[in-house]
């Protein structure tokens, strides 16, 4: 790793740079506030949002998991992470654009779309997003996984997916494998929110849920919100809108379960020593919810929000895609896959229950 250069010491503190760049910014750079940081993460952030367009315009054409493009294309170019110029701007993306991206999602969340799911599908969720995240950290220490990987699945399967996943990373102490970890739960938790994108409807539908009892557990089981939207409209209008409403709940949870997560960090590190930063991006998210709950958004600025919001953890994901080896990928064996199909039949399991018996 380059070390940083005589007289940018202080900008080591800035999330996601983690060198920059020895050579001394363009002229026109240098005029600019902190032109020496834009100096160093361009040419990273440059790849990082070129594999999220290319990604963009296949899966605009292909109906696929734009995250899954982003993920894969962004290890297709492995290279530029190791070593050269384009370094710091890959871990920036990986970190601060995520963390962006992540904060504007709570231009999704009003607190009347919370009010209208009444008190059972409150509860359910909650419920279902706590205990599944306490049995993804079980069951990986039964099956001799990291504790990293039993938080990262169960969040991701919790929550919202990939996007969940990359939120509680980004708050997570650095380590060897939480890279690899981050990378793999995304994968595997995309393939499943795919697949059930197709199953769970034809189940929803042969055990003879209503549209209400169906938007509930569709929105209460399917990791990615794309996703959801898709089942849930596959089956009616009103059973899409529920969808969306209950997979809202859950990623409103994002807030206080990485904020959580970041304490118990903090908290644990080093005996004391190691802290862990205040996730801002969270307060932020928070802020967001309240602004749009009270309609002082505009509609334009929702949804430009939105977009941007896209873009950003698209780039982030092809950043963290860059950083991470096929090898590595692979290293991780079967017991993780084990792992996320335990965990994704559990909130299955726990909300269907609750459909059938207090809703």
């Amino acid at each position: 790793m380059t070390p940083t250069p005589a007289g940018f010491e202080s900008l080591d503190s800035m999330e996601g740079i983690v060198a920059l760049e020895p050579s001394a910014p363009p002229a026109l750079l240098g005029l600019l506030p902190r032109g020496a940081v834009v100096h160093a993460v361009y040419p990273g952030l440059l790849a990082a949002a070129t594999i999220a367009m290319a990604s963009t315009w296949l899966a605009s054409h292909y109906t696929a998991p734009v995250m899954l493009f982003a993920l894969l294309f962004g290890m297709a170019f492995h290279f530029l992470y190791e070593g050269g110029r384009c370094v710091a701007g890959i871990e920036f993306a990986s970190r601060s654009i995520l963390r962006l991206g992540v904060a504007l999602l709570g231009v999704r969340i009003t607190f009347g779309q919370i009010a209208s799911l009444g008190l059972a599908p409150v509860a359910t969720v909650i419920v279902g997003v706590a205990t599944t995240i306490l049995v993804g950290l079980f069951l990986a220490r039964r099956l001799g996984l990291s504790p990293t990987l039993g938080v990262l699945s169960g969040g991701s399967v919790a929550i919202c997916g990939a996007s969940a996943a990359l939120a509680v990373a980004s708050v997570l102490p650095p380590s060897k494998d939480r890279e690899r970890d981050t990378i793999f739960t995304v994968v595997t938790v995309t393939a499943l929110s795919t697949l059930a994108m197709i199953l769970y409807p034809v189940f929803a539908t042969s055990i003879g849920l209503d549209h209400r009892h169906a938007g509930v557990f569709l929105g209460g089981t399917i990791h990615d919100v794309a996703q959801v939207v898709g089942a849930g409209y596959m089956i009616s209008p009103e059973t899409g809108d529920i969808a969306t409403y209950v997979k809202l709940l859950r990623v409103a949870m994002l807030l206080p379960v990485v904020l959580a997560i970041s304490l118990v960090v903090a908290r644990g590190g080093g005996g004391g020593k190691a802290r862990v930063a205040l996730p801002f991006f969270l307060f932020g998210f928070a802020a967001l919810v309240v602004v749009n709950s009270f309609g002082l958004l505009p509609h334009v600025a929702i949804d430009v929000a939105n977009d941007v919001s896209r873009w950003c953890l698209v780039a982030a994901i092809a950043a963290l895609g860059m950083k991470t080896s096929f090898k590595d990928l692979f290293a991780a064996g079967l017991r993780p896959i084990g792992l996320m199909l335990a965990e994704t039949a559990w909130i299955g399991l726990l909300v269907l229950a609750a459909v059938k018996t207090i809703m």
